[in-house]
């Protein structure tokens, strides 16, 4: 199965990342950077999930980290993303409120559910609610959680999170967690539950986006890539017996010093090139680029200019 190109001039949905590490790392000044982003017409939000930063990590970071520096010097400081979430959701009316990603097997699916359907309350049914795998093994060491079997424990907690949002009375047994029989009042407000996206960069990962997922949070990668993997999910929600045309794409870009993109005004051919792959939502990072929040919202502002 291949992907079917939407027709030509369908609406781009453009995200930003919220304020929430690096330079930009500035709880207080969230509120402010989402009004002002819904305002300039940006339709989605986004955080990211951070736990540690080892001085010397077991792992180095898939998109660039040498010996060197494992990882960028910007995710040494980190704000949590719940907290960062509900403080966009007080303040905005319209743009949707999206996780890019949270690292998911690290969590209780019990807290997890409580947390969520909080978010998606408070903004009125506005969540998305994206997880991964990481890519980290000392935030699973931190977090007493085993590096083996990550794959099985997100299935997992993807089928607590579903018993916990639809369930009445909800129970899980799995794998990793036992939920006995329970009254869960709260419900989100979005029915049957929160949008679900998964990232992942291999054909194991985009198989379980179509077999269980509502779309893929996909990364800037070559075209060929893109379109490949993206193949692997259409083909796996269809012998799922689900429709592969339901399924969405979010594709993240991150201008950076040093690379081909590196300004607001770089990002504009990645759309073009988004727009003919048929995908109609994308999330810009501008905390490489970006100074401080001032600045940041000053490249969003010409992002949207142009």
């Amino acid at each position: 199965m291949t992907t079917t190109p939407r027709p030509a001039g369908a609406p781009l949905r453009l995200g930003l990342a919220l304020p929430q590490y690096g330079a930009l790392a500035d709880p207080a000044a969230v509120g402010r950077f989402a009004t002002a982003a819904e305002d300039l017409g940006f339709t989605s939000l986004w955080v990211g999930d951070r736990i540690l930063t080892p001085l010397e990590p077991s792992d180095l970071y898939p998109g660039g980290g040498t010996p060197e520096h494992p990882y960028p010097r910007e995710f040494e400081t980190f704000a949590d993303p719940f907290t960062t979430l509900a403080a966009a959701a007080a303040v905005t009316r319209t743009a949707r409120l999206g996780m890019s990603a949270l690292t998911g097997p690290v969590y209780s699916p019990v807290l997890l559910a409580r947390a969520l359907t909080s978010l998606d309350l408070a903004s009125s049914g506005r969540l998305d609610v994206g997880f991964g795998l990481g890519w980290l093994r000392e935030e699973y060491f931190a977090t007493g959680v085993p590096w083996e079997g990550r794959g099985r424990r997100l299935e997992d907690l993807l089928d607590a999170l579903e018993a916990l949002w639809t369930g009445d009375p909800a129970e899980h047994t799995g794998p990793q967690w036992r939920i006995a029989p329970s009254t869960v009042g709260l419900r989100p407000a979005q029915e049957p539950r929160p949008p679900v996206l998964l990232g992942g960069f291999s054909p194991p990962a985009l198989a379980r986006v179509g077999r269980r997922a509502d779309g893929w949070l996909a990364g800037w990668m070559p075209e060929q890539y893109l379109t490949g993997l993206w193949s692997v999910a259409l083909e796996a929600a269809a012998k799922a017996g689900r429709d592969p045309g339901t399924l969405r794409r979010v594709l993240r870009i991150n201008p950076r010093p040093g690379t081909a993109v590196e300004t607001a005004a770089d990002v504009l051919p990645c759309l073009d090139t988004a727009r003919e792959l048929g995908i109609t939502e994308v999330l810009v990072d501008l905390h490489y680029v970006a100074k401080d929040v001032d600045h940041a919202l000053e490249l969003a502002g010409d992002l949207i200019a142009g």
